[in-house]
């Protein structure tokens, strides 16, 4: 039997569609959140910002974020984690933020790995990878944890940029950048992850299978060549920046030209 953890299936996590596609277990969601490099973050707004009571309104930003564990920061992606959102002291979220001490929120994150072309329109599709977190978000206060945050969200650019940079924040830094710690109560991640997957009066019609190209075109997110600029060093970029590039690359080309030559329903 596994011991592997997973999150409680609620009706707002719970998988109608392709449920066979769906995944509960931490290790999945962590790493998909973990390898977005930009997850969507959704929330209710005032739709009059000057008039607590008008009809909330629906937001979703563009944001940075990382699970991390400051209680436990050698926590791997297969344990219990919170996700830490940072952005400017003054954006919506984070005004709203300091007015709600938890405030109700969604984030999601999607890569896609493939395009997926059959035998009819109706049957083509991505492969791709996508989680879905519920929460509630709280500022975080603690200047402990909130360095840790900011070294988070760091590393998870680059590993190793935090002490490849001028460090700590200062004040004005410090001051200026606003975290968020949201405490996931339930997600979900999907995942599709093979070749064209065809009804049978279509695979069985020889004169649509003998005209039809079927297949999978792999996708996958590609860094390039670093280029010096700004006013560092300049010249070739240090190790720890080629090597994860170099890293990044050959394992997101890997997965997706691997799950492309899966056999759909396998």
């Amino acid at each position: 039997m596994s011991n592997e953890l997973s999150y409680p299936k609620t009706s707002v996590s719970k998988v109608n569609r392709y449920n066979n596609r769906a995944h509960y277990d931490t290790t999945t969601i962590h790493q998909i959140i973990n390898s977005t490099p930009v997850l969507h973050v959704s929330f209710l707004t005032p739709s009059n910002p000057k008039d607590p009571t008008s009809p909330p309104l629906p937001t979703i930003l563009p944001m940075i974020g990382q699970m991390g564990s400051f209680t436990h920061p050698s926590a791997d992606e297969s344990e219990p984690l919170d996700c830490y959102l940072h952005g400017y002291v003054s954006s919506r979220l984070m005004n709203l933020s300091r007015a709600n001490p938890s405030i109700p929120i969604c984030i999601a994150a999607t890569k896609l790995d493939g395009l997926v072309l059959s035998l009819t329109p109706n049957s083509h599709s991505y492969n791709y990878r996508s989680a879905v977190l519920h929460g509630s978000a709280s500022l975080v206060e603690d200047v402990e944890e909130k360095l840790y945050a900011m070294r988070l969200v760091t590393e998870s650019v680059v590993p190793g940029r935090w002490e490849g940079t001028r460090i700590p924040p200062d004040e004005t830094e410090l001051t200026s950048t606003s975290v968020l710690r949201v405490k996931v109560s339930s997600a979900s991640a999907k995942v599709r992850a093979a070749g064209p997957g065809d009804e049978r009066k279509d695979v069985e019609n020889e004169e649509v299978t003998g005209r039809v190209w079927t297949g999978v075109v792999p996708v996958w997110e590609n860094f390039g060549e670093p280029v010096p600029g700004g006013e560092g060093v300049g010249g070739v970029a240090p190790g720890y920046v080629r090597e994860f590039v170099e890293g990044w690359n050959m394992r997101e080309r890997g997965y997706a030209e691997g799950v492309a030559g899966k056999v759909y329903g396998s």
